[in-house]
């Protein structure tokens, strides 16, 4: 039990969409939407295993998959790693860790920012790791953890709670400063429900081999000042996939791969010459798709959509896709936006809705686009392309954006040997044969055993 802000008690929950498995011989549900993605598990564990390759023997890799596994949906990518070996995986927030929990992952999970204090007991009931960086927030955590019965379990407080301590290497937003760390160490390890297992820190511009120069020497220093106290970490980890594909940064014990594993590199990095050829190899997990709603054609002077900011000059053929900004199709790619249909590059026209976007079809040769055709917003289409970087760059930001703005309500269905193995909706009515929901949302209980990880 943990106390809410407003005094109430009560149990932590988490609620989620749900996920829909195949079973054997078993097809999936029609889509909710006319407006979905495809995520390909397959290029996800190859992109995994291609980023272990490059790592030193006995260095691991550690999958992050915060922000709904960036947008590839959390539960399902969990899950294909863990059934390939993964051995931990790092997410941004308590709740994304209790959804794994809840999804039955039992391999340690690392929470890479702060959490609020009071959770922090249940945290460790949790089987989570937590990160601290700031010596007040370590002293409350460590405050709410020694309060009478709040690490009971079962008549027995023996357990403790992983810290992974944050070090303030040069990125100027979280962490302690490295002269701080022994001492910091020395408060943890006083506490008996609580035991550092890590020390770490976050590039500033992998890309910059001067910045990321100073930012390892410094938690070079930070990690020789804890091993000096006579404290030794299994986990040390600085470098991610920025990193990891520049060779700016040592690699430690840990290497956290996050936009790599979804076979994106990152933004503007010069990836170093002997990594060249897995940069290259990387596959893009996640497409976007959607057939139309409509296509219809609009006389010559005609306004579309809110505005309005485009307006036919000759007979046009419109199509009109279920997809908008709430979906994560930002409004700022307002007539810069291309798809394909056909295989075809086609204009995005008008203002991006909060539901739909339209797109100019009317110089796809062959018969007039109708609505069975299949748009492809992201992803490759008659050995045509378009990226989650192009995407960024037409709206003046970041792949990381991009990829991470999708929407709940786009339902994701999973690929794994060229075949559709699960789908996540918002909600789903099944019918008998068609599939099952997934079934492990419940609570992990409270008697027995916890989940694989916890001390």
């Amino acid at each position: 039990m943990i106390r809410i802000g407003n005094g109430i008690e009560g149990r932590v929950s988490a609620i989620r969409h749900p996920l829909i498995e195949v079973e054997p011989g078993g097809v999936l549900p029609p889509l909710p939407k006319s407006a979905w993605l495809e995520i390909d598990l397959d290029a996800l564990i190859a992109n995994v295993r291609l980023m272990k390759s490059l790592l030193p023997p006995g260095v691991r890799v550690e999958p992050v998959i915060k922000a709904d596994a960036y947008g590839h949906g959390a539960v399902a990518v969990a899950r294909a790693l863990v059934a390939d070996g993964i051995g931990s995986l790092g997410v941004a927030t308590f709740d994304e860790a209790l959804e794994l929990r809840q999804a039955g992952i039992e391999v340690p999970i690392v929470v890479l920012f702060p959490i609020p204090a009071e959770l922090a007991p249940e945290a460790l009931r949790r089987c989570m790791s937590i990160t601290v960086g700031d010596q007040d927030l370590l002293g409350r955590t460590l405050a709410a953890l020694s309060a009478p019965g709040a690490v009971s379990d079962g008549g027995s407080d023996r357990r403790s709670l992983a810290v992974h301590l944050e070090v303030e290497t040069g990125l100027g937003r979280g962490g302690v400063h490295p002269e701080e760390v022994a001492a910091v160490a020395a408060a943890i390890e006083a506490n008996p429900h609580a035991h550092l297992v890590g020390l770490w820190s976050h590039l500033q511009a992998a890309a910059d081999a001067g910045i990321t120069a100073g930012q390892d020497g410094r938690f070079g220093v930070a990690s020789g000042l804890l091993g000096d106290a006579g404290v030794t970490l299994p986990a040390r980890h600085l470098a991610a996939s920025g990193g990891l594909l520049a060779a700016t940064a040592g690699t430690y014990d840990v290497v956290r791969v996050g936009l790599a594993q979804y076979g994106i590199v990152p933004d503007g990095l010069v990836v170093a010459g002997e990594f060249a050829a897995a940069a290259a190899a990387l596959r893009p997990v996640m497409s976007q798709l959607a057939r139309p709603v409509r296509v219809a054609w609009l006389d010559a002077g005609t306004g579309v959509s809110y505005g309005p900011t485009f307006t036919t000059t000759r007979r046009s053929r419109i199509a009109t896709l279920p997809i908008g900004y709430a979906d994560g199709f930002p409004r700022s790619l307002g007539n810069k936006a291309q798809m394909l249909v056909r295989g075809m590059r086609v204009p995005q026209v008008g203002t991006v809705a909060m539901d739909a976007i339209m797109v100019d079809v009317t110089d796809v040769p062959g018969p007039p686009v109708t609505i069975d055709d299949v748009f492809v917003l992201i992803g490759e289409q008659g050995g045509e392309r378009i990226g989650a970087i192009e995407v960024a760059q037409w709206g003046n930001t970041i792949s990381y954006e991009v990829v991470t703005a999708m929407s709940g309500r786009l339902p994701r269905v999973y690929y794994a040997g060229a075949e559709a193995v699960g789908m996540r909706v918002v909600a789903s009515t099944l019918s008998p044969g068609l599939g099952r929901p997934d079934d492990r949302s419940a609570l992990l209980s409270d008697d027995g055993p916890g989940p694989l990880g916890c001390e």
